[in-house]
C-alpha cells in the first residue's frame, strides 16, 4: 500500500482543480498548469482535496503510479499557489552571471561567455552577480532548467569552482601532495 498515495492533497484558496477526459488543470494566482492522469489511477476534487485512488486492487502498475501520481498532483496545486524556486551559486575567480535581454551570460572561466536563453516559462534573475535564482510553476521545468545552468560548469572537488546549487553540500578532497 502506497505510504504516500493514501494522503489525499489539499486544495488551498484561490486554486480551482478540475478533472476532464483523463487531465487533471489546476488555476491559481500564478498561472494554470495541466498534467495527464494515468489510466492506473482514478482521481477525485471533493471536500476541497483531491484524492487519488488505483484503479486495479492487485495490479501492479496501478499500485506503483498510485504515490507517483499523487505527489505529481501535489507539486501541480503547489506550483500554481506559490510557485518553485531553485538557487544556485557561482564560485571562481572571475566567475559571475547577468542578464542581457532574454539570455542568461556567464562568465565561467572559458575563454568565451556562456550564453544560456532564458525560456518562456521561467524567470531568472542575479541578485548578485555570483547567484542566480530560477523560479517557475512546473517543478520539473525550474529543476530541468537549473540542471542545464549547473552543467556549463560543474563545481569540482579541489577548489570548489563551478555552479552549485545553494544546498548542495560539496565533499572536497585533499590536493596533490609534494
Amino acid at each position: 500500500m502506497s505510504r504516500v498515495g493514501k494522503y489525499p492533497v489539499a486544495i488551498p484558496a484561490g486554486v480551482e482543480v478540475a478533472i476532464v477526459n483523463g487531465s487533471l488543470t489546476a488555476k491559481g494566482k500564478r498561472g494554470s498548469l495541466s498534467i495527464p492522469l494515468s489510466r492506473h489511477v482514478e482521481a477525485k476534487v471533493e471536500d476541497g482535496k483531491v484524492s487519488i485512488a488505483p484503479v486495479g486492487a492487485r495490479s501492479r502498475d496501478s499500485w506503483t503510479m498510485w504515490g507517483t501520481t499523487r505527489a505529481v498532483v501535489a507539486n501541480v496545486v503547489k506550483g500554481v499557489s506559490e510557485g518553485f524556486t531553485k538557487s544556485l551559486e557561482i564560485t571562481g575567480t572571475g566567475f559571475r552571471a547577468s542578464i542581457q535581454g532574454s539570455n542568461l551570460v556567464m562568465n565561467l572561466g572559458y575563454s568565451h561567455d556562456v550564453v544560456y536563453p532564458i525560456p518562456s516559462d521561467v524567470k531568472i534573475t542575479t541578485p548578485r552577480p555570483t547567484a542566480i535564482t530560477v523560479e517557475g510553476n512546473d517543478k520539473q521545468r525550474v529543476g530541468q532548467v537549473a540542471l542545464d545552468i549547473r552543467s556549463f560548469r560543474k563545481p569540482e572537488p579541489y577548489k570548489g569552482k563551478g555552479v552549485r546549487y545553494e544546498t548542495e553540500v560539496l565533499r572536497r578532497k585533499e590536493g596533490k601532495k609534494k
